[in-house]
């Protein structure tokens, strides 16, 4: 299977000529820029460039440059602004980031590049200590609308009232930018947008006090968050992958809407594809048939993650490993990779009936949200696997699980409370409910699905920051700050880390 790279970084002149081909087939109405100019802007304020590349090829762009407040919150022209398209006017004293290209290949859309620079772009702002952001953004849409909006202001109103749509305004309002002006022979050659310009402005709330604006933003993260889902996922009849896919999407999607980082399916919830061909099995026989779905399956996550712009632990699934079979869960980060933790004690029953052997790594996986680790179900009852990863310096526990009892969740939920408090880790743990009365081992199914943290002054005062109904198909949606998490690990009522007895006692790995 072919691995989608995508990742944002910082453009250099490595990348130029890759640029201008991107803005040729960008721009077909419109000039684009020299090679001069874009040395010119990657020299004046390197920090502000940044290109999105899939596979090694870029397939996006972005540009900005620092400007006084003074001079982007008047009236001006594009030009004007940015010295000719050469960023010459980059003013490294400006107190607001002014955005003045965002590109994305056509051919390469829905993967939310867009979005990806704009936090990027937020990011930057929030480091640099800046006001905030402020761009001219194009209306597209103006000149198909002219017969029946004259007006470049009535056209944005209706643009805010949702009584058309705009692509571009329409996207740019959704990220939190507040209207404040219309901006005239803004660029006189965008001849779409008809020479217009909507004057945007987007504050940063670690410098300003809290707008109007971001109370109306919906699902809005507070800084140094990150959002974690747990998916309490419903077992029922499916009659094809596409089926499954769909359902599985839909989740993504939903959570992708809630600005999630992170989105953690149950163990074992690809057991589903057993119900395709509606057969009554032999649970080695089921066993062997759903390890022929492994790479449907992780292509099927690895797209999710990039389309979505969101981390997705998928759960776990059978997979073959040379002459064994394991328990592995598949981890898809935004930028394309894929990670593997396989189960390293699968319980009894695994044992037995599908001769599930266990893994022997463990290992932190490094996200663009800090390190992280996983561990499934079984394995969150024995402490010396949490303490190992810890030690490696995972902040975030995720704990797929699969339990056909109460007493078996309260197993899994009780260890995973005590891996947060001893460890002072966030844990995140999602489980099926509903049912595969042919499936082998997976007839009946228990699940509260929660998000746990530390218990602490400054945590949920019972150690939960969300949960779920029991064996109820629904999310569990956290913010989990990891500065409190730091801060409590420092100077919390209880220090565990930090009073280890390092000289009595420790966790060692013996397979390397």
């Amino acid at each position: 299977m072919k691995k989608k790279q995508l990742e944002i970084i910082n453009a250099s002149f490595e990348h130029i000529d890759q640029i201008l081909d991107l803005i040729k087939k960008v721009y077909t109405t419109m000039p684009g820029y020299s090679e001069e100019m874009l040395r010119g802007q990657l020299t004046h304020y390197p920090e502000g460039h940044f290109v999105a590349m899939m596979n090694d090829v870029v397939v996006g762009y972005s540009a900005s440059i620092r400007i006084s407040g003074k001079k982007a919150l008047k009236e001006h022209s594009w030009k004007e602004i940015t010295g000719g398209g050469f960023g010459s006017t980059h003013d490294p004293e400006g107190d607001y980031l002014y955005g003045y290209e965002t590109c994305v290949d056509p051919d390469i859309r829905r993967h939310r590049i867009g979005q990806r620079f704009y936090n990027y772009r937020k990011n930057l702002v929030k480091y640099e200590r800046l006001n905030g952001i402020v761009f001219g953004g194009r209306v597209p849409n103006f000149h198909k609308k002219k017969n029946k909006i004259k007006d470049i202001n009535k056209y944005v109103q209706a643009v805010i009232n949702k009584e058309t749509t705009d692509p571009t305004l329409s996207f740019q309002i959704r990220n939190g930018f507040e209207i404040i002006g219309v901006l005239h022979n803004y660029i006189p050659s965008d001849i779409e947008s008809k020479g217009f310009a909507v004057h945007l402005l987007w504050k940063n709330p670690e410098i300003t006090e809290s707008t109007p604006l971001e109370k109306k933003q919906k699902y809005l993260k507070k800084p140094n968050s990150v959002r974690v889902v747990s998916v309490q996922y419903q077992q029922r009849g499916i009659k094809s992958f596409a089926d499954f896919a769909q359902m599985v999407e839909y989740f993504v999607d939903v959570t992708s809407d809630y600005k999630a980082d992170f989105v953690l399916f149950p163990e074992l919830f690809t057991m589903q594809l057993l119900s395709i061909e509606n057969e009554q099995v032999s649970p080695i026989k089921a066993i062997e048939r759903m390890t022929g779905y492994t790479e449907q399956v992780k292509e099927l996550f690895q797209g999710l993650s990039i389309k979505y712009n969101v981390n997705i632990i998928a759960g776990s699934h059978p997979t073959k490993v040379e002459n064994k079979v394991r328990n592995i869960s598949y981890i898809c980060l935004r930028d394309g990779s894929i990670h593997e933790q396989a189960k390293i004690h699968p319980t009894p029953d695994e044992r037995y009936w599908w001769n599930i052997e266990g893994g022997e790594k463990l290992k932190v996986i490094q996200t663009d949200c800090g390190p992280i680790g996983v561990l499934i179900c079984y394995d969150s009852e024995f402490p010396e696997l949490a303490r190992h990863l810890v030690n490696q310096g995972m902040q975030i526990l995720f704990v797929p699980f699969l339990t056909d009892n109460r007493q078996g969740f309260c197993r899994v939920k009780y260890c995973c409370q005590a891996r947060a408090v001893e460890n002072q880790i966030y844990v995140a743990m999602a489980g099926n409910v509903g049912n595969l009365p042919r499936v082998h081992n997976l007839d009946i199914q228990y699940a509260q699905s929660c998000i746990l943290t530390p218990c602490d002054y400054p945590f949920a005062r019972d150690g939960i920051a969300a949960d779920t109904t029991p064996n109820v198909e629904m999310v569990a949606i956290a913010d989990l700050r990891m500065d409190t998490l730091k801060e409590a690990r420092v100077s919390g009522a209880v220090q565990n880390l930090k009073d280890r007895r390092h000289d009595l006692y420790s966790v060692k790995w013996h397979k390397s």
